[in-house]
C-alpha cells in the first residue's frame, strides 16, 4: 500500500524502530542506519542461543540495513546524501537535525522521537512513572509502585510517529512543503493520561484512583481460578453481558435477591463495579469447581468476555493458525514465529493479504550498505575506499 515511499531510520531501541517497522509492513523501504558495530540495542535481551537479539530482529523486520561512522565528516555527507534521496527522515536523535539535513532537499519530512517537550531525555520506563500509573496498578494493599512490563509509551509513540509521516507525506504531495515535527515520548503518555480521563478524574474529583487489583475500574471484570490450576480474566462491559454471565452460572436468582438486599442495579456499570467483591465472592466456587475446558465450554455460547492467562509459551503456541503468523528461517537466530503487520488489508478486487500478512525477516546488521550506496551514486572502488577508511561496514 505504500510501494514508492523511502524512509532513511536513524534509531535505536523501540519507539522509533517500531514506527519505521509499522512503515515497512504497509511497503515502504525503510533504510536503518546503524552505527559500525550497531546501535545500542544491537544486543539487548532478549537473545536467542546463540546471543542474537531477538527484540533487534523483532523491531526491524522488513527494513534495509546500512552501518556508517556517524561520527566522520564523510559519514554525515553519506547521511545527507540518504536523506536528501528518500525525502524521508525517522530518527530519535539529536544529529543531524532538519536543518543539517533540509539544505539538500527542501521539501524533506524530519521527524524526531524526544524524550520531553523541553529536550529532557526520558525514556518509557521513567515516563510511566511520572504519569501515575504505576500508583494505581497493583494489589490494593501494595504500598509501592508497580511497573508495566509492555512499554505502552514507546508503542503509542512509534505509532504516533508513522502516523506523523504519512500526514507530512501527504501534506508534501499537495503542497510540496516539507515538515519538522517533534514527538515527545512523556508527550505522547501525557495525552493518553488526559485522553482516558485520569487527569480530568484527579482534578475535577479532587482524589487520585485508587488501587483495586485484577477488578475494572467502573465496571465488574476479575480473574478466577479454575479447578485444574488455570486462571481465566472475566469481563463483563454491558448489561447484557452481566445477565448472560448470571444465566451460563446460574446465579441469575441470586443475582436479583442480592440487588433487592443492596438497593442495586446490576445492569449498572456503577452499582457492578460498587458491590463487586459480593458479586466476585458468588462466582468464585463455579469457576473454582470447574477445569478450564468446562468453563470454556460453558462461556463459549455466551456474549460474556474472558480468555484464559496464557505464558508466552503457550501464547506462541495458540497463536499457530493466526494468519498474522508466519514461521520463517531468520539468520542467527533460527526458525521462529514471526508477526506480519496487524492491518488486514483485502483489496477492491476482494485479494485478501494471505498468510503472514507481509511477514519478513530482519537484515543483518549493515547487509544492505553496498546496495543502498550505489542507489546514491557511489560506485565500487568508491565504496571500497569507504570500507578501507572504516567509514561503512
Amino acid at each position: 500500500m505504500l510501494g514508492g515511499l523511502r524512509i532513511l531510520e536513524i534509531s535505536s531501541f523501540v519507539a522509533a524502530p517500531l514506527g519505521g517497522m509499522t512503515l515497512a509492513q504497509l511497503g515502504a523501504e525503510v533504510i536503518r542506519v546503524d552505527p559500525i558495530g550497531g546501535a545500542p540495542d544491537v544486543r539487548r535481551w532478549p537473545l536467542a542461543p546463540s546471543g542474537a537479539s531477538l527484540y533487534w530482529a523483532g523491531l526491524n523486520k522488513g527494513k534495509r540495513s546500512i552501518t556508517v561512522d556517524l561520527r566522520s565528516p564523510r559519514g554525515r555527507e553519506i547521511v545527507g546524501a540518504l536523506a536528501a534521496d528518500t525525502g524521508i527522515v525517522l530518527t530519535n536523535a539529536r544529529r543531524p537535525s532538519h536543518e543539517e539535513l533540509a539544505g539538500a532537499r527542501p521539501d524533506l519530512i524530519h521527524l524526531r522521537i524526544e524524550g520531553h517537550h523541553d529536550g529532557r531525555p526520558a525514556v518509557d520506563y521513567t515516563v510511566n512513572a511520572e504519569t501515575g500509573f504505576p500508583l494505581v496498578t497493583g494489589p490494593q494493599t501494595h504500598t509501592g509502585p508497580v511497573n508495566n512490563v509492555v512499554p505502552a509509551w514507546d508503542i503509542a509513540c512509534g505509532l504516533y510517529a508513522a502516523v506523523g509521516i504519512l500526514a507530512a507525506e501527504r501534506h508534501r504531495a499537495r503542497t510540496g512543503e516539507g515538515r519538522a515535527m517533534r514527538v515527545p515520548l512523556a508527550d505522547v503518555a501525557l495525552a493518553m493520561a488526559g485522553n482516558l480521563g485520569h487527569l480530568g478524574e484527579a482534578v475535577v474529583g479532587g482524589a487520585d484512583r485508587p488501587r483495586i487489583g485484577n477488578h475494572l475500574y467502573g465496571g465488574f471484570a476479575r480473574d478466577f481460578a479454575t479447578s485444574d490450576g488455570g486462571r481465566v480474566m472475566l469481563v463483563t462491559l454491558t448489561a447484557r453481558h452481566f445477565a448472560d454471565l448470571g444465566a451460563v452460572t446460574g446465579l441469575t436468582e441470586v443475582f436479583a435477591e442480592l440487588e433487592r438486599l443492596l438497593g442495586a442495579d446490576f445492569a449498572a456499570d456503577a452499582d457492578r463495579y460498587r458491590h463487586r467483591e459480593a458479586i466476585a465472592a458468588l462466582i468464585e466456587p463455579w469457576f473454582a469447581a470447574r477445569g478450564l475446558d468446562e468453563v470454556a465450554k460453558a462461556l463459549a455460547g455466551s456474549s460474556v468476555l474472558w480468555s484464559p492467562y496464557r505464558t508466552f509459551t503457550e501464547a506462541a503456541r495458540a497463536a499457530a493458525g493466526n494468519p498474522l503468523m508466519a514461521e520463517l528461517d531468520q539468520p542467527g537466530i533460527g526458525r521462529l514465529p514471526v508477526p506480519g503487520s496487524p492491518i488486514d488489508s483485502v483489496a477492491a478486487s476482494g485479494a485478501a493479504s494471505g498468510a503472514g500478512r507481509g511477514a519478513a525477516l530482519a537484515p543483518a546488521l549493515g547487509a544492505d550498505t553496498d546496495d543502498v550506496l550505489a542507489g546514491i551514486g557511489l560506485d565500487t572502488g568508491e565504496i571500497a575506499a569507504l570500507r578501507a577508511d572504516g567509514v561503512v561496514a
